[in-house]
C-alpha cells in the first residue's frame, strides 16, 4: 500500500507538470515535441531500467556513462572494420558485460564498496574509450548501422520502442521471477537473504553484468541514431539515471523499487529538461535545476526511509 501511495504521488506530480508545461510552454503540447521528448529520455530510460536493480540490491553503478561511450565507440569501430553490424553490437555487449563482471566480482566477492568500485571503473573505462577511439568521435557509414536508431516499429521510433521493451522485460524480471525477488531481498537485508538460501554474490554479479550490457547497448542505439559515437558520450548519465530511479520511489537504502515508478521518474526528468529547453533557459541554469531535483529526490528518499523504519519499529514494539 505504501509503495502504491508513493508511486501514485509521483504520478500526480508528473501529470501536474505536463498540464502546467502544456499551458505555460509554447510548443510543448505537440505530437512532434512528444516524439522529441521520448527520444531524449530513451537513453536515460534504458540505463535506468537496470540501475533500478543496482539500487534495489543496495548498490550503485557509476560506470554506466563510461560504459555507454565505450559501447558506442566499439560498435562504430568494429562495424566499420568488419562491415558487420551484428559483430559491432556483439563487441559492444561483450565489453559492457566484461565491465559489469569486473564490477560485480569486486563488489560481491571482495566486499569493496560499490561507490568506490564503480567510481574507479568509470575512470578506467572512460580512459579505455579514449585510447580505443584516439580521443575523437568515430563515424560509421556501413549500411544497416542506423537500424537501431533511425528505424520505426509500428510508427514508433526504434529508440523509444526499445526503451519500452526494456521496461517491460526488466519489469517482468523484477516482479515475476526469482531473480527479481532475490535482488529486492538482498537490498532489504543481505544477511537475512543469505540465511534464506539466496545466492547473494552470484545475484549481485548478474545485476552488474546486466547493467553493463544495457549501458553498452544504449551506446549502440545512440551511435546508430547519430551515425557516430563520441568518446565523451554519457557524461553525467549515471546521475540522471539515479535521479530518475529515486524520483520513481527506488530506495537508496535498497530493497524497494518498481519499474512503473522508474518510468514515472524518467518522464519527470524528461519533462523538466524538455520544458526548459523549449523556454531557451541557459544550459547552466538547467544544470542547477537538475542538481536540485537530485537533491530533492535524495532528501525525499531519506525522509521516506525514516518514516518506514519508524513504522516498522512501532509494529515490532
Amino acid at each position: 500500500m505504501n509503495k502504491l501511495k508513493g508511486s501514485s504521488g509521483m504520478l500526480l506530480v508528473l501529470v501536474a507538470m505536463v498540464i502546467v508545461a502544456s499551458v505555460m510552454v509554447k510548443g510543448f503540447a505537440t505530437g512532434e515535441n512528444a516524439v522529441s521528448l521520448g527520444l531524449a529520455v530513451s537513453t536515460v530510460g534504458l540505463v535506468s531500467a537496470t540501475m533500478l536493480y543496482c539500487l534495489a540490491g543496495g548498490d550503485f553503478d557509476l560506470s554506466v556513462g563510461s560504459n555507454l561511450a565505450l559501447g558506442g565507440v566499439l560498435a562504430a569501430i568494429v562495424t566499420t572494420a568488419t562491415k558487420s553490424v551484428f559483430l559491432g553490437i556483439a563487441a559492444a555487449l561483450a565489453a559492457g558485460a566484461l565491465v559489469g563482471l569486473l564490477n560485480g566480482l569486486v563488489i560481491a566477492k571482495l566486499g569493496i564498496n560499490a561507490l568506490i568500485t564503480t567510481l574507479a571503473t568509470m575512470q578506467i573505462v572512460r580512459g579505455v574509450t579514449n585510447i580505443v577511439s584516439g580521443g575523437s568521435p568515430k563515424t560509421c557509414s556501413v549500411v544497416g548501422f542506423d537500424g537501431l536508431g533511425k528505424s520505426a516499429v509500428l510508427g514508433i521510433p526504434s529508440p523509444i520502442a526499445l526503451t519500452i521493451l526494456c521496461f517491460l522485460v526488466f519489469g517482468f524480471l523484477l516482479n515475476r521471477t526469482v531473480f527479481g525477488r532475490d535482488t529486492l531481498a538482498i537490498g532489504g537485508n543481505p544477511e537475512a537473504a543469505r540465511l534464506a538460501g539466496i545466492k547473494v554474490e552470484a545475484t549481485k554479479v548478474w545485476v552488474f553484468v546486466l547493467s553493463g550490457m544495457v549501458a553498452a547497448f544504449a551506446g549502440c542505439v545512440q551511435a546508430s541514431r547519430l551515425l557516430a559515437a563520441s568518446n565523451n558520450a554519457g557524461e553525467k548519465l549515471e546521475l540522471q539515471a539515479i535521479s530518475a530511479c529515486v524520483l520513481g520511489g527506488v530506495s537508496l537504502a535498497g530493497g524497494v523499487g518498481t519499474m512503473s515508478g522508474v518510468v514515472v521518474g524518467v518522464l519527470i526528468m524528461g519533462v523538466v529538461q524538455n520544458a526548459m529547453s523549449l523556454m531557451n533557459i541557459d544550459t547552466f541554469y538547467q544544470m542547477v535545476v537538475t542538481g536540485a531535483i537530485l537533491l530533492a529526490a535524495v532528501v525525499f528518499d531519506k525522509v521516506k526511509t525514516a518514516q518506514n523504519e519508524k513504522r516498522s519499529s512501532r509494529g515490532t514494539a
